[in-house]
Order: structure tokens, then C-alpha cells, then sequence
């Protein structure tokens, strides 16, 4: 993505947190994340994040999801001596659509992109409004989608180590 894009797509999360009620720093607006997973399809799939701390305790991060923006199928492995990332999700404005390993839903309230459904495999759906939140234990398959209206998500975990994710899609690039 070029600087331009990139730009852009800051911008209109600003404006999700402010309606969110989130105020960032001027660093942290300008260190916000926004990753399309090397797919080149950011409105379809992607993330824009912010990291307030990352330690080898814990870890606090508030992210956006444009209107039906979809983050791909991944796990959070063990490394090392730790069992993966364990973290919970909260949201804060909109609806989140979060699928998880267990007893599948029968008719989802939303679907992937159709031409990279085979790269989705869970289908426990949780839905999270406002204020409510989910914890997903390590080493556990999940994906997520924003509602029509996008959504604000803070999530709260273990060290995160986003290079090690696990993605059910090869062709998935996370740095």
C-alpha cells in the first residue's frame, strides 16, 4: 500500500476512535497499524491497529474495523515456554462478529469473502456489542468481521508476538 492509501485509512479511523470516545496521542496516531495481510484488499480484509504496550507480560492494542472488514482465520501458537496468546476482545462501538473453535452456528450472520471461504474454518459465532467482550485461550482458531458500521475493539492479552501468527491462508503475509 502506498503512503497516500495508508494515510487515508488513518485518517478514517481517527475519526472512529474520536466517536468512540478514545483519545490517542500524536505518536500513536502516526504508529497506527494498517495491514491488509498482503492481500491487497484492505476494505475487504484488513486491520488497523494501535498498540499502547507490549511487554513480556501483557499487551493492550485498540483496534477498527472498517464496515464489514474481515481479519483472516489465525491462531496464536506456543512459543517457547508460552502457550500462545491469550486475549480478550471488548468492543466498544458497532458489532463485532467473532468465530471461534466449537459447535458451529448453523446459519452465520456474516460471511467471509466467498473466493477465500475455504480458508475459513470455525464457525462458532460470538457476537459482541458495545461493552460486552470474549477471551480466546491460546492456540485457538478464530476470525472476526465488523458490521455494516464498522467497529472499535479493544483487546487485551498476553505479549503478542503478531509475526508468529498462523494463518489457515497461505497466501496471508504478516509482518
Amino acid at each position: 500500500m502506498n503512503d497516500e492509501k495508508v494515510n487515508h485509512i488513518r485518517k478514517e479511523c481517527l475519526r472512529y476512535f474520536k466517536q468512540a470516545g478514545i483519545a490517542l496521542t500524536p505518536e500513536e496516531k502516526e504508529n497506527m497499524e494498517v495491514t491488509d495481510f498482503g492481500m491487497g484488499r484492505l476494505r475487504e480484509m484488513g486491520l488497523q491497529l494501535v498498540v499502547y504496550i507490549n511487554t513480556e507480560s501483557y499487551c493492550a492494542k485498540e483496534m477498527v474495523l472498517l464496515p464489514r472488514q474481515t481479519c483472516p482465520e489465525h491462531l496464536h501458537p506456543p512459543i517457547g515456554t508460552s502457550k500462545g496468546k491469550e486475549e480478550t476482545f471488548r468492543c466498544r462501538m458497532g458489532r463485532v462478529y467473532l468465530y471461534v473453535s466449537g459447535t458451529e452456528t448453523p446459519n452465520p450472520s456474516i460471511l467471509p469473502p466467498q473466493d477465500k471461504m475455504n480458508h475459513f474454518t470455525v464457525w462458532k459465532e460470538v457476537l459482541l456489542k458495545p461493552g460486552e467482550q470474549y477471551t480466546i485461550s491460546p492456540n485457538t482458531l478464530h476470525w472476526f468481521q465488523a458490521g455494516e458500521t464498522g467497529a472499535v475493539v479493544s483487546e487485551f492479552s498476553t505479549q503478542s508476538t503478531d509475526e508468529n501468527d498462523v494463518f489457515t491462508d497461505p497466501a496471508v503475509q504478516r509482518v
